[in-house]
């Protein structure tokens, strides 16, 4: 086999693509991954049959323990949670992309929330990394047969929760070009005309900066909260289309400064829901430039 820093490295992007979904944080998976390369080097490499199955099975696991740790704390968390926003992303970086797997939209990463620890790990497992039922068994140490229903019933939560809607590149990205021109402007009537009546706006302020304390709900309610902060702001903020978890999306910046990450979804003619993270803990990257 490879040099095992070799080997750890090739498999980097797909083992932090399966630790930011299993826990909504680009810290904690690296954090993570980092606690798997301690056991990765410390390991007898000699008894170890299928490596990369074994890397797998150990981020998986940390990762579980890590996510029923996290729900007691969840609890505290003031207003909204949302995942930590990956930035920089480009559909035109595809390679990248795959390596990670095939969705990292906010979206998907919401509905995951939905999920149990053990229902989220498997259902990255055979859907995201496309192990076998056998495989995915051998690391949650249940029956094949009961992770077939772990599976389904995972799969059927977040179809309730993830809107589904066939979307024209082209058209997404020219609501969120016009929802990024339109967000700061005080009179608020051409923002309205881009949301759907059922829009929703989530806003993860996490008791450090200003959102709003539940999930918005209504093209009133959110026209309503767009035209405030545009007055808040006063012309010092302004917006940048810059790609967010794979997709075009919209930073609200001071200067330089990110001061949110808005991810949208849209059927191509209105926008159905807005995740504005705005928590600064979580917006630690440097903000990226518009994507061409």
């Amino acid at each position: 086999m490879q040099d095992k820093t070799d080997f750890f490295q090739a498999l980097h992007p797909r083992l932090f693509g399966l630790g930011y979904r299993l826990l909504g944080s680009r810290a904690d998976a690296e954090d993570l991954l980092q606690d798997a390369w301690f056991k990765w080097s410390g390991a007898d490499h000699a008894a170890i049959r299928d490596a990369e199955a074994w890397l797998v099975t150990v981020v998986t696991r940390l990762g579980i323990d890590q996510l029923r740790q996290r729900r007691a704390r969840r609890e505290e968390y003031l207003g909204p949670w949302l995942p930590e926003p990956l930035l920089g992303l480009a559909e035109h970086e595809g390679e990248r992309l795959a390596e990670l797997g095939a969705d990292i939209s906010m979206a998907f990463m919401v509905a995951l929330e939905r999920l149990g620890a053990e229902e989220r790990a498997a259902l990255l497992l055979r859907d995201v990394l496309e192990r076998s039922y056998d495989e995915i068994a051998t690391t949650l140490g249940k029956s094949a047969v009961a992770c077939r229903q772990i599976i389904s019933r995972a799969r059927r939560r977040v179809r309730e929760e993830r809107p589904r809607f066939v979307v024209d590149d082209a058209a997404h990205r020219r609501l969120v070009e016009r929802f990024a021109a339109t967000l700061l402007d005080p009179d608020g009537d051409a923002f309205a005309e881009l949301l759907a009546e059922d829009v929703s706006w989530t806003a993860d302020g996490g008791g450090q900066a200003t959102a709003a304390s539940k999930v918005v709900q209504g093209s009133r309610a959110a026209t309503r909260l767009a035209t405030g902060i545009a007055r808040r702001a006063d012309g010092q903020l302004h917006t940048r289309v810059a790609w967010i978890n794979g997709e075009p999306g919209v930073l609200v910046l001071h200067g330089e400064h990110l001061h949110a990450a808005m991810a949208l979804v849209s059927d191509g003619q209105r926008i159905h829901r807005i995740y504005s993270v705005v928590n600064p803990h979580k917006l630690l990257q440097a903000p990226p430039g518009a994507p061409r």
